[in-house]
């Protein structure tokens, strides 16, 4: 809750103007009741997940068509921060400027960097890249992530795969498939902590054995 509460307070602090919408995916009572505390104060929307479906976390499919229903019905771009990422005083703005000043782009991440401002996961694949601008066919990771309207306009969310837990890959192909371009850019930072919102897929540094026995026996973390 502590790399949550940073992650809203950073969004808020930069970006008054955005509409903002938290979803909580079956967090503890706790967690809640603090989301709830923090949507009175600094006025976000909280949607509880629990008051909608019964199905375990992750729901990430669920969230994915719901913000993209709001956004088409408000002419929005959708732009997609996770709670183990803390955004800078510029980055939303640089994002939404890259966007709105190019055409057939699909979708804009923001590269990650740890605490020491040095690229980490999921974008250690661009580490040794000097391009500002990095126009890839490679996924894109949802950390911090623009999807552009018109690229919305394109592609219904409705036909995710249920049976996978993320989408990152999936999405950012459709994107592609459809004719946009899909961006990283390296002048816009964002810092992560990976893996901060569900630790246990830190398994896979310090015991890569666990972490696929339950990837693949308990069929977790299904990409």
């Amino acid at each position: 809750m502590d790399s949550t509460e940073k992650t809203i307070r950073a969004i808020q602090m930069y970006n008054p103007e955005i509409e903002y919408i938290v979803y909580n995916d079956f967090s503890k009572d706790e967690t809640l009741e603090k989301l709830n505390t923090l949507s009175a104060e600094l006025n976000f929307k909280l949607i509880n997940l629990a008051d909608f479906i019964q199905s375990p976390s992750p729901n990430y499919d669920w969230v994915l068509r719901d913000a993209q229903k709001r956004a088409l019905e408000s002419n929005r771009h959708l732009i997609i921060v996770e709670s183990d990422v803390f955004v800078r005083d510029d980055s939303i703005r640089k994002m939404l400027t890259f966007v709105d000043e190019n055409d057939k782009v699909g979708m804009v991440g923001a590269i990650t960097v740890d605490d020491d401002g040095e690229v980490c996961f999921p974008y250690l694949k661009f580490k040794n890249e000097k391009k500002e601008l990095i126009d890839t066919h490679r996924s894109l990771s949802f950390c911090c992530t623009l999807l552009s309207y018109p690229f919305l306009k394109t592609y219904s969310f409705e036909e995710l795969d249920a049976s996978k837990d993320w989408y990152d890959t999936s999405i950012s192909k459709e994107s592609l498939k459809a004719g946009f371009k899909n961006f990283v850019l390296r002048y816009v930072q964002v810092v992560h902590h990976a893996h901060g919102s569900r630790p246990w897929k830190l398994l896979k540094y310090t015991n890569p054995l666990k972490y696929y026995w339950q990837k693949l026996i308990r069929n977790r973390d299904r990409i």
